[in-house]
């Protein structure tokens, strides 16, 4: 790889991304919240249960690109005003997908950090307008896509200027059809190898059942990871999207409270 802006760690120091109220590459970062917006109510008050649970920031998706024309869109810019109000009633910064660069100026007002979905990863017209852009940008793996090529699209994003990149595991298609995605651990150390950027785990969309979610979470903090993004809602029965790996407030709950002593523990052995 010859990529010029993700020197290894050895060249320079590893890069912390300041997303509001907190940075991600200290410490370690929850984000989380419901798959989709749905409702005022809704959002809310799964922002409230996250929050009280200890988690930093707010996902939350008001364009959501479907496999399906005839599946939950988003709500767009009603959705955006939603997560809006749900960072003025909690606090936490607000961390959302942009799925088109003709959206991306507005998307700007109301969100943190903008988020690059899957499907979106080797968009080069997309990255390079988000590049160009002051706020923090979440960039996924692709579900098909080796680690190089990921590294790749995040050099779109650098050599617009903006320096302000985390990397997002979220499991790549493999044969095994069990779990949704075959969520790739070995992906932390490699990019902890080639890169200053930081790296969090989405064990939600890798494994697509709430049973395994926990457990990924705990090997991603034993892995090295510097966060997770995990899906969370308040009545994951009613989701409109991706309820079967979606969390509800006490499972969040009792995840936090085993990552966080395991996170403590871990980095006391670095």
């Amino acid at each position: 790889m010859k990529n010029i802006r993700l020197a290894a760690l050895t060249e320079r120091e590893k890069t912390v991304v300041r997303v509001d109220s907190i940075c991600i590459g200290e410490g370690f970062t929850v984000i989380a919240g419901p798959c989709s917006v749905e409702s005022e109510e809704q959002t809310i008050e799964t922002a409230r249960a996250v929050k009280e649970s200890g988690a930093d920031a707010l996902r939350g998706g008001a364009f959501k690109p479907r496999s399906s024309p005839y599946a939950f869109q988003g709500l767009g810019l009603k959705g955006l005003k939603i997560l809006k109000r749900a960072k003025e009633e909690t606090g936490l910064p607000i961390v959302t997908e942009v799925v088109d660069s003709r959206d991306i100026a507005w998307t700007c007002e109301y969100a943190d950090m903008l988020q690059i979905g899957t499907r979106n990863m080797q968009n080069y017209s997309l990255l390079k307008e988000v590049g160009k852009t002051d706020r923090p940008v979440l960039l996924k793996r692709g579900m098909n896509s080796t680690i190089e090529e990921w590294l790749n699209c995040a050099e779109y994003i650098l050599n617009e200027g903006n320096p302000n990149v985390v990397l997002c595991e979220r499991g790549i298609r493999t044969f095994e059809t069990y779990t949704r995605n075959t969520l790739d651990l070995s992906a932390i150390p490699v990019i902890r190898e080639l890169t200053h950027l930081p790296i969090i785990i989405d064990p939600s969309h890798a494994v697509g059942k709430v049973s395994l979610v926990s457990q990924m979470c705990l090997a991603a903090v034993a892995a090295g990871a510097d966060g997770i993004i995990v899906e969370v809602h308040i009545r994951p029965d009613e989701a409109l999207s991706d309820k079967d790996q979606t969390m509800n407030p006490g499972q969040f709950s009792e995840m936090i409270k085993k990552v966080r002593p395991l996170h403590r523990f871990m980095d006391g052995l670095r």
